[in-house]
């Protein structure tokens, strides 16, 4: 009989979906709501099939689960599992694509509205009693702006970068973006060089992988190129940034603000110095989370072991 371990399925299902169709597959399904480093390889001794989020499965790991066949990933990302060395051994390693993209959106611009409106900000204010005290019919704690006409750059084009360009249409905005292996003109939007990017945009939204060549691309060197007034939104990866430059450039007025659901270690620590940086929106790492993008990711992620099990494997990520 199949054995099936999910090492840390709390994020994905914090009691509000149903594990009961990895159920129809096998009898045999052990599911942990979080799992240590130490103890990642007793509990998935045995298993034919492990599914994570953020475990961290290395070569040392591999190597000690000699019946492992399937690593199913529950996300997009895959850079917690050393594929290369996994095909080696055999073993097949899964994501899921394409589950979030309507959700992360959402939140992209979520981020950015709170950012440029303040209504978060303004709803604690008025609940504390400020516009009780307030000699006028209004007041506003920060400059508002308006986002109709601005412009907004999109660094990477997949499908939420693409979903994103709609939205800012949607919005009035004029749309530019930057794809490495991209250029000419898109639907409604313009590609660019990453320096046009920079110097141009009024909003940058990122919404690329991270890879080695792009770790810290939101560097000092990058922020010199921009507009005073240029807001930063990242719900992609929190290793795109430097966030000690990112920090400086909101401390000192540099740019105008940042909107992030991702930093470089989650859960951050309290040294973290975005945590205080000036005009800084940051949400712990939700963008995704919405209950239809993880029933979605759900079906996905049982989908993708049916088809493993019947031979015909699919969104595998170590060919």
């Amino acid at each position: 009989m199949v054995k099936i371990v999910v090492l840390d399925g709390f994020c994905l299902n914090p009691g509000d979906l149903s594990w009961g169709a990895l159920g129809g597959i096998t009898d045999n399904v052990i599911i942990y709501d979080r799992t240590p480093k130490e103890l990642v390889v007793e509990r998935a001794k045995g298993a034919d099939i492990i599914i994570l989020n953020k475990v961290v499965i290395d070569k040392e790991t591999i190597d000690s689960l000699p019946k492992l066949k399937y690593i199913g990933v529950l996300a997009t990302g895959y850079n917690v599992v050393d594929c290369d060395y996994a095909a080696k051994k055999g073993i097949v390693v899964t994501n899921i694509p394409a589950y979030s993209t309507e959700s992360v959106a959402q939140h992209i611009f979520g981020l950015l509205i709170e950012v440029a409106s303040g209504i978060g900000e303004h709803n604690l204010s008025v609940k504390s009693g400020d516009w009780e005290r307030c000699p006028d019919f209004c007041y506003f704690n920060k400059r508002l702006i308006e986002l109709h006409g601005k412009t907004m750059g999109i660094i990477g084009m997949g499908r939420i970068g693409q979903r994103v360009k709609d939205i800012a249409l949607a919005f009035g905005m004029k749309v530019i973006a930057y794809n490495k292996s991209r250029t000419g003109k898109g639907e409604g939007f313009e590609y660019v060089t990453l320096e046009h990017l920079y110097r141009n945009s009024d909003v940058i939204s990122l919404n690329c992988p991270l890879t080695k060549d792009n770790q810290g691309m939101i560097n000092a060197s990058a922020i010199s190129l921009m507009k005073e007034s240029a807001i930063i939104i990242n719900a992609s990866r929190g290793g795109l940034i430097n966030e000690r430059d990112l920090a400086n450039a909101l401390n000192s007025g540099r740019i105008a603000g940042a909107g992030l659901d991702v930093l470089s270690v989650e859960p951050p620590t309290s040294d973290n110095p975005l945590l205080k940086a000036k005009n800084t929106v940051i949400t712990p790492h939700i963008a995704w989370a919405t209950k239809e993008a993880r029933s979605r990711l759900m079906e996905i992620a049982v989908a993708n072991i049916k088809a493993y099990l019947d031979g015909k494997p699919v969104n595998v990520v170590n060919k």
